[in-house]
Parts: C-alpha cells; sequence; structure tokens
C-alpha cells in the first residue's frame, strides 16, 4: 500500500519564559509529521532550531519534499542519504519507526533489539536569570534530584552557580554554558565549578573554538552539545571532551542516535541525552536512546502551559517510558 505523509507546525505556549544565552522565548513551536498507511498512522515531532540555521516553514518544506519518496517506499536507511541530519529528518524517521511499530504490533525497543525501557531521572533546566531568580527556581525545585542550571558568560555565573548550590544542596548539578564562554571565563569559572560539585559542564566554549578545550583538566567532566551533531561529528571530538549529549534534532531521528550512541560508547565517551524544549511526542524515542545514559536531559514538556494528550509521565525527578497512545 502507497504511505501518506503530511506535516504541519503545532505551537505549545510556556508555563513560564525559557531563557538561555542566546535569548528567550514564551512558546515551543514544532513541526509534527504523520505517515499513514492502511489506517496506521506514524508520528514524529522536531523542533527547528535558529542556531542550525533552521526554520519551521523550512523544516515544513522539507518534509513535505520527500513525501513522494515515502510513498515510493523509501526506509529509514534510505532516509539517512535523502536527506541531511537535522530536525526535518528527525520528525520524518521517527514517524516510520512509529509506523512500523503499529504494522508489526510490536513496540519500538522490540524492532531495535533493544532491552524493555525503564523509568529515567531527569534533569530540571533552570532557565537564565539573575543569582537571586535562579536560587529561588532552585529552591522550589530542590525535590529534582538533578538540576541544570544555565549560564551567560555575563560575568555574574559563578555567583549563579553558588546560589543554586545553596538553594539546592543535595541536587546533583550540571551547567550548560552554550557557547557563552571564553577560554579565560572558562579558567576563571572553574574553581567555582569544583567547589559546588558541578557533575558536569557542557558546551563552555563556542564550536569553533572547542579546541581550546584540548589536553586540559577542568576538574569537571565537559560535555559536548553544539559541537556533536552525528556519527560524523565524533572523531574529531576526542581529547577535547569526556561525554557527548545526543538530542534526536540533532542527529536526524531515532535511527542515527542509536547509530550515535554506540560509535561514542566504543570511543570512550559518556553518554547525555537531551532535547530541545517540546512535547511528550518528541521526547519519547530520546527516551530509548537514554536508557543507561550517564546524564539524562528530557524536562522539555515541563515546560509546556500543557503537554499533549498521553504525554509521558513524569514525577519524583523520573520521566517515565512512552505509552503505546503516544508513540512506540
Amino acid at each position: 500500500m502507497v504511505a501518506h505523509l503530511s506535516v504541519r507546525q503545532e505551537v505549545f505556549p510556556l508555563a513560564r519564559t525559557f531563557r538561555i544565552s542566546r535569548g528567550a522565548r514564551s512558546e515551543a513551536r514544532v513541526v509534527v509529521c504523520e505517515i499513514e498507511e492502511e489506517g496506521l498512522i506514524g508520528r514524529g515531532e522536531c523542533v527547528p532550531y535558529a542556531r542550525y540555521g533552521e526554520t519551521a516553514v523550512d523544516v515544513v518544506a522539507a518534509i513535505a519534499a520527500i513525501g513522494p519518496a515515502i510513498a515510493a517506499g523509501l526506509g529509514r536507511e534510505g532516509l539517512a542519504h535523502a536527506m541531511r541530519p537535522g530536525a526535518a529528518r528527525n520528525a520524518v524517521d521517527c514517524a516510520l519507526w512509529d509506523l512500523e511499530a503499529k504494522r508489526s504490533g510490536k513496540r519500538v525497543w522490540e524492532l531495535a533489539g533493544l532491552a524493555p525501557p525503564e523509568p529515567l531521572v531527569t534533569a530540571f533546566t533552570l532557565a537564565v536569570d539573575t543569582p537571586e531568580a535562579m536560587a529561588e527556581a532552585a529552591a522550589a525545585a530542590a525535590a529534582m534530584p538533578v538540576l541544570k542550571l544555565k549560564l551567560t558568560g555575563d560575568g555574574l555565573d559563578a555567583a549563579r552557580i553558588a546560589a543554586v548550590r545553596a538553594a539546592a544542596p543535595a541536587a546533583r548539578l550540571i551547567v550548560d554554558a552554550n557557547e557563552s564562554l571564553s577560554l579565560g571565563a572558562l579558567e576563571r569559572l572553574a574553581p567555582t565549578l569544583v567547589d559546588a560539585k558541578v557533575e558536569l559542564l557542557e558546551q563552555p566554549l563556542p564550536a569553533d573554538a572547542d579546541e581550546g578545550l584540548r589536553g586540559r583538566d577542568w576538574g569537571v567532566p565537559i560535555g559536548a552539545d553544539e559541537s556533536v551533531h552525528d556519527t560524523a561529528t565524533l572523531d574529531r571530538l576526542v581529547g577535547l571532551y569526556g561525554v557527548v549529549n545526543i538530542k534526536l534534532d540533532k542527529t536526524g531521528g531515532l535511527t542515527e542516535a542509536l547509530r550515535l550512541r554506540a560509535n561514542a560508547e566504543r570511543l570512550g565517551f559518556r553518554i547525555m541525552v537531551g532535547c530541545m524544549v517540546g512535547s511528550s511526542l518528541a521526547m519519547a524515542p530520546a527516551h530509548l536512546v537514554a536508557q543507561g545514559a550517564a546524564f539524562v536531559d528530557l524536562d522539555g514538556p515541563l515546560w509546556l502551559a500543557r503537554d499533549r494528550d498521553q504525554g509521558l509521565r513524569y514525577e519524583n525527578g523520573l520521566v517515565h517510558p512512552p505509552e503505546p497512545a503516544l508513540w512506540g
């Protein structure tokens, strides 16, 4: 039977402003791909990201353009050659996985040869604000086992880290600079990171300047985010980073994300699985990749004023596996 592809934008208002070093947003603008065949519909969601030159309009167009090839029988492996890594391919790839699960009567984890997924401890993100406001947010979220705080490189980052640590003394801490630091700023900030017992610093330097990390011991593990996209970008990072942050919107879907994880582990990297701010439909396939990862950051739906029906279940810092009604 011929598979029919459709694509649309959806907007989810946020419960509060999400602010990082690049700017702020009050809504999550996502793109949903659906592939229908014999009454069965596979779904995938992506979040276009301006940092990587993506817009929602362009992503919708790219997904629509692959529709005739999907109708002609293009599968997941062929998709990897037909579309470049990124948000558009992610939505199509995940829709194909979901459709295959519905056709076969099996869960995606079975089709992928994975163990049954278990609930995961996820980080909860503290958006950029004043040290005092971030301390207040940390205190309100102190029951969360892992907090992730954003930095800006504006000179207040050490105060932000110290304030959050004082407000949530029992929480594990991840710090994400989103490329906002210079090498000198990182050198000055490193003692604060150590004192606060930060377990991971994500992407401190711009991706095109991260050679400055080579051969240095900063006292905390350094993770690649903007510097790693898919398997092709991995080898260069050996000796620069100890952790890689896998996001499906960067890899171009679950298929490449699983491949990237296997290759990263082979090269000795620890694994983090992260997300853009999107709905549970985007988190569901990432939940499979995140099984057993050292760091999990799949809190996107917690920022939404309202998630999808049949969304993921979050409780006490845990995110539970998706139900078939949602995905997979």
